[in-house]
This record gives C-alpha cells, structure tokens and sequence, in this order.
C-alpha cells in the first residue's frame, strides 16, 4: 500500500511540474509577442499575468469537466452547449479584465513616455467597451487560442500515452508467449532424460529452476546487465548439452561482454532455443550450431547458425509452432529497438542462420515491464 501511495504521489507531482512548465513557457510567450508593443516586457509579464489565470479556468473546466462527463458520455448536444457556454464566459471575462485594468494601465505607462498617446479603444462607456463587437472578436481569439494550443498537447499526450500503453500491454503478451514456450520445450528435454533415467536429470532440473527464476524475479525490468543474460544462455545451452551430448558439435564464442552494458532481458535466448528446437532435435544424426556474440562500441553483433533438419523430418512439425519464438524476437525487436537493429535470417538446403546487429545505446524507453 505505502509503494503504491507513493507511486501515485510520484505521478501527481510529475503532472503538476508538466502543468507548471507548461503555464510558465505561455507566460513567457505571451510577454515576448504583446511586450514589443510596450513601454516594457516587465509591464508586459504583469499584463499577461492577469490573463493566464483565465485561460487556466477555461482550460481545466472544459478539459477536466465538460469533456469527461458530455463528451467522453457521448452527450453531444450538452457538451457543445456547454462548450459554447464557457467560450463566450471567457471571452467576456477577457474584455472585464482588459477594461477594468490591463487597458488603463497600459495606458498610463504609455502616457509617461508620451503624453501626446491616444487610444481610441477606451473611448465610449463601460458597457460599449465590454460589447463592441470588434473588441469581443479580438478576445475570443486570443481567449480560445491558448486554451486549444493547451488541449493540442493534452490530446498529444493522451494519444502517446495510448500507444505507449498499447505497447507495453504488446510486450507483456510476447513475454507471457515466451515463458510457456521456453518452458514446454524444457520439460520436453527433461522428459526424454527421464525416459532413459538419465542420472543427469536432476542437474536439468537444477539448470532450469536458474534460468525459471531469472525469468521471473530478473527479467521484469526494463533492461538487465548483458552479462547476466549470457550467463542465463550459457545455462540453457549447458542444459541442451546435456541432452543431446555426442550427437551435437557447438561452438560458442564470447567477445567484448562487460558489466556496464545493459540490454532488454530475453531478446536472445528464443534464438538460441529457436537453433535447438527446429534444428538440433529434429535433425537425424550429427548436428551442429555455432554461435558468436561479440560487442564493440556498444554495439552487439550475434550470429547463430545451425543444422537443418532432414525435408522428411521438418514436415511432420507444425510449423505455426516452431515460428513462435522467432516471431516474437522480431516482434520485440521492431518496438524495443525501432530503428536500432538489424535482424537478417538466411535458410539454405542445410543451414539456417540469423544475424542480429543491436545498438545498445538506442532503444524505446518503456518503464518497467
């Protein structure tokens, strides 16, 4: 309960401080473009002060109120009443301001620096003031232009926090793909040990409760060290080893791997898993898989490539099935690392071989997931 009182006080002082930065810069805007025209930009802030607070109460009311309860409810003909409503209170809250206070002002200081100045806008009554017609467009315009430059970026926001949501609920779905396909295929293996009473059962065992529990206390994170992750793919292929011992020739070469270098957790793995499970167990006789991950200037380079299993063999796999690990490596790939990676796959009559290129420096900062 305490974590998640401060995640929401977190997330509410977060909104606050985007609200405030936002006012501040249509302040500063405000006095830049109508300062030119006054004696000083200081003058100018304190004008537009007056105003801001204004634009504020139109913005919240209809963002936080109308909006929510009439548009989001589809009561049309109520929002668009309402809308106009709060249009036309603002701009003549906008004119009670500009008549009562910011115009005189303006004036005076203007005076001071030329006392030959004539303002026509404050000729006539109180009452003609706040109803000329010319004077009341002007307001609405002003009024409205703000507060819709602050709904564009309210509806900005809320529609890259959709995408964001609607990806990180992606992700979440690939990963929940990837545990029961990693681990079905995992007991499929021990379960071929234990046919035999294999004495190496109990180290599979052992092997898959690391690489389990790093897949469910480590790997829900954005990112996790390189090196952890290639010590959980030692693990597996050690498992796989096991398995398959005379019957499989692997090579496995590591360069440039260090404890700063950070990347999304389980990205490799399905390759690896991938090479074994439609290409070393499906094979009749002798296979093989070399493997290479070499990192240089942050930028990972690994290269898998296996044995294919014989024409006859492969066509008694459902071959929807075996896709899924490579499609959901590729499906992560194109969110997590967008426009950072390379991923290249070659088939051949023999050899089936992937090339994966990733910059770790670049990737789609997600949160934790």
């Amino acid at each position: 309960m305490k974590l998640s009182s401060r995640g929401i006080f977190n997330e509410r002082s977060l909104r606050i401080a985007q609200h405030t930065v936002f006012w501040l810069f249509v302040l500063l805007v405000l006095t830049f473009i109508y300062g030119v025209d006054m004696p000083s930009y200081w003058l100018a802030c304190g004008i537009m002060l007056m105003f801001v607070p204004l634009h504020m109460l139109y913005f919240y009311v209809v963002a936080y109120v109308v909006v929510p309860r009439f548009l989001y409810t589809q009561q049309y003909a109520k929002f668009f009443a309402l809308l106009i409503l709060c249009g036309t209170i603002a701009t003549f809250g906008f004119r009670l301001i500009e008549v009562s206070i910011a115009d005189p002002i303006i004036f005076r200081a203007i005076r001071e620096e030329d006392p030959t100045f004539v303002w026509h806008k404050l000729d006539g009554t109180f009452e003609w003031q706040i109803t000329h017609i010319g004077y009341l467009i002007n307001a609405m315009e002003q009024t409205n232009f703000i507060v819709w430059i602050a709904f564009a970026v309210k509806f900005f926001k809320m529609w890259y926090d959709k995408q964001q949501a609607s990806l990180e609920a992606e992700l979440n779905l690939l990963k929940g793909q990837l545990h029961p396909h990693f681990l079905f295929n995992t007991l499929n293996n021990l379960y071929a040990l234990t046919l035999t009473q294999s004495p190496r059962s109990p180290a599979v065992v052992i092997g898959l409760s690391e690489i389990l529990r790093y897949m469910l206390y480590e790997a829900n994170t954005e990112t996790v060290s390189l090196k952890r992750d290639v010590e959980i793919l030692e693990s597996y292929i050690a498992l796989e080893k096991i398995r398959y011992e005379e019957r499989l020739d692997l090579n496995f070469s590591i360069n440039g791997v260090s404890e700063d270098q950070r990347i999304v957790p389980l990205l490799i793995l399905p390759l690896v898993e991938n090479a074994f499970k439609h290409g070393t167990s499906e094979k009749i006789g002798q296979a093989w898989i070399n493997i290479d991950l070499n990192v240089k200037n942050n930028l990972l380079k690994f290269k898998i490539a296996n044995s294919k299993a014989e024409p006859e063999t492969a066509k008694q796999k459902n071959s929807d099935h075996s896709s899924i690990g490579l499609a959901n490596v590729v499906k992560r790939l194109g969110i997590l690392y967008p426009s950072s990676h390379q991923l290249r796959i070659l088939e051949e009559d023999e050899v089936f071989a992937v090339i994966l290129e990733i910059n770790l420096d670049k990737r789609l900062k997600m949160g934790p997931l």
